[in-house]
């Protein structure tokens, strides 16, 4: 009997799609059933093929306190009943220091001197670290002005410790027309995990982790992790550290690695040798706008998991749990530098590091940048600084990290850059005491205090470093704006890494990440620290960002470190995937249920800001 080639072509895909699946996580596999929901019908699923916008019961803005169709005290003690008592209605936490049934003086001084140096603030229920995008309407402070009032921050929250818990708030916020957002660690630059009236799902708490020895996928075979998305970076450090592995996680210790991070890119030190966090994903568990628990991979619901990594968090789904690839331990070797622009009169006899005249400066900035260029094709990473200081005088750090590479090794490396400053008469000799790092070292977990950092960033591509008068007029684009910073309170922040489609692999080559990166070299950034955000201020900041932008046609930006009011955000943040992304947000979401500042969809809604600023998220959320 002849062999059916048809049939033997179909075998082969079928060993390539098929997975030695690990058993799923407990969170995960305690879901949301028909027996729980009863006649509560407002926990029941969604049908996503009958469902559209333009339904003639969905209203034009999403239902807010004080409407009529608010749900009663007893619907949502009835969803509280079902989430077996996770639903919670927390005060803002600063309202300990405002004179009024809450005033506390002493929680206050705690939360003031000591809780950036604890967990508190990652395990406070309603904080995003960025208070401008909540409207500053509680910010903290020894003797506040005014009023604490609840502002942008959630009517309440789901401490979701299940996908039940998630399914069960998906299917309410949906069925009940309320608003719904998603947050995690809180790591929230852009008003992503905030909004006035909402229902939030704080996935904070889902924090199991499974070695994987053996994993097959498709053309993946090797070492994998299982994370919970409420897995911070410092856990899966220390979980690393345990099982003597390595797989990607944020640089930030108190960045949790399975959601917006992720979704998003997700750069750390590693990402020039074995690419961005969402490169790394082999297969996710999500629960979708219906309510429905699915797993995502290059073989199922395949579009999801397309579209949720580098299309965006909060915007398909929400992440329940991700399969990671891990590798064997990595070591990192660090090379630091720093360089101080001084006055003449204020500079003490000949010192290394100081230096008195500008150009010089600026060349020494300028000959790291471009010599980085060549410490990201050898797998390694950048992380530097520019600070104004006064009277024009400016002070850059910056650390090369590279993985794998002995100290002798980085060493050897790093001497022709020091050649070429002591060329143009600066001073600075190569570091030679270094040290090898594990780079899955164990730690702990403290988080900073809520700020009002903003970043506006642009991703600067390869060719830049490539042409000389392109990166005469990049660097001159970097020190105009940089200089901006003197007069205007900001400074500029340079991370450098290479995720290229070669290093990402299988099936990160295949995802929605921002074409941008794939040609990146720097990820230049300004930072805004000003506790008020303003028109006028994002109209200076356009005409800095702006220089950036010139110098780079074509490129883009980072999202979660980058402008929430970032002009054509849709090319910029998803380049050309954005149509593509803007159809599976249609068909996976069509109830527009998960919204959040400049992902697919979301021009179709804006928030009638209480405050008058565009960027708030303290109003109500309505359709355009």
């Amino acid at each position: 009997m002849k062999p059916n080639p048809s049939v033997a072509f179909l075998s082969i895909l079928l060993i390539g799609a098929a997975a030695l699946k690990p058993r799923a996580l407990l969170s995960d596999s305690i879901q949301l059933t028909q027996q729980d929901i009863g006649d509560f019908s407002s926990i029941d699923f969604g049908d996503e093929t009958t469902a559209s916008l333009e339904d003639n019961d969905t209203p034009a803005c999403k239902v807010f306190p004080g409407d009529e169709a608010w749900p009663s005290d007893a619907e949502w003690a009835n969803l509280n009943r079902t989430l077996g008592g996770a639903l919670l209605s927390p005060k803002p936490s600063a309202a300990v220091c405002y004179q009024g049934p809450d005033y506390d003086p002493t929680q206050c001084m705690f939360l003031l001197n000591n809780a950036s140096s604890s967990h508190y603030w990652l395990d406070e229920p309603l904080v995003a670290l960025t208070e401008w995008s909540q409207g500053s309407t509680c910010p903290l402070a020894l003797d506040p002005q005014g009023n604490c009032t609840r502002g942008g921050f959630p009517e309440y929250v789901v401490n979701a410790t299940s996908v039940k818990h998630i399914q069960a708030a998906v299917n309410f916020a949906r069925n009940k027309h309320i608003r719904l957002i998603i947050k995690n660690t809180g790591h929230d630059f852009g008003g992503r995990s905030v909004g006035a009236g909402s229902l939030s799902i704080w996935t904070h708490h889902l924090k199991q982790m499974e070695s994987i020895p053996s994993y097959e996928l498709g053309p993946y075979q090797g070492m994998a992790v299982h994370l919970g998305a409420g897995v911070e970076s410092w856990e899966e450090h220390n979980f690393m550290a345990a099982n003597n592995i390595t797989f990607v996680s944020p640089g930030c210790g108190t960045v949790g690695g399975v959601g917006g991070w992720m979704s998003s890119g997700g750069h750390t030190t590693i990402t020039s040798k074995v690419g961005l966090g969402l490169d790394q994903v082999l297969s996710l568990g999500v629960v979708t706008a219906s309510g429905r628990f699915v797993t995502a991979d290059p073989y199922t619901n395949s579009d999801l998991f397309y579209a949720i990594r580098g299309g965006g968090g909060a915007t398909y789904g929400v992440v329940t749990s991700a399969i990671f690839k891990a590798y064997p331990p990595i070591s990192v070797t660090s090379s630091s530098l720093s360089l101080t622009l001084s006055n003449p009169s204020n500079t003490p006899p000949p010192t290394p590091n100081l230096i008195t005249d500008a150009e010089t400066f600026w060349k020494g900035v300028g000959l790291y940048y471009r010599f980085a260029a060549k410490v990201l094709d050898a797998g390694g990473y950048g992380f530097s600084y520019i600070y104004p200081r006064a009277n024009n005088t400016f002070l850059f750090t910056t650390s090369s990290q590279f993985p794998g590479f002995t100290p002798a090794a980085v060493y050897n490396f790093m001497q022709a850059l020091y050649n070429d400053l002591n060329r143009i008469g600066i001073n600075v000799t190569n570091p030679m005491t270094l040290s090898a790092r594990p780079y899955g070292a164990p730690g702990i977990g403290i988080g900073p205090s809520p700020g009002n950092t903003r970043y506006r960033s642009r991703l600067l591509p390869r060719e830049n470093w490539e042409d000389d008068k392109l990166w005469n007029q990049t660097m001159n684009a970097i020190r105009k704006a940089t200089q901006g910073g003197s007069e205007n309170d900001f400074y500029f922040h340079g991370t450098l890494t290479s995720p290229t489609v070669e290093v990402a692999g299988w099936p990160g080559n295949e995802s929605a990440a921002n074409p941008a990166w794939r040609n990146n070299r720097m990820h230049a950034m300004l930072m805004d620290q000003a506790p008020r955000q303003s028109a006028e201020r994002d109209a200076m900041f356009r005409g800095y960002m702006d220089l950036l932008r010139e110098v780079s046609p074509g490129a883009g930006s980072y999202m979660n470190e980058g402008d929430p009011g970032e002009p054509n955000w849709q090319q910029a943040f998803y380049g050309t995937n954005y149509p593509r992304l803007l159809d599976i947000k249609r068909e996976r979401d069509p109830w527009g249920l998960f919204w959040a500042p400049t992902t697919p969809g979301s021009e179709g809604w804006a928030v009638r800001s209480v405050d008058g600023y565009a960027e708030s998220q303290n109003g109500k959320l309505c359709r355009t």
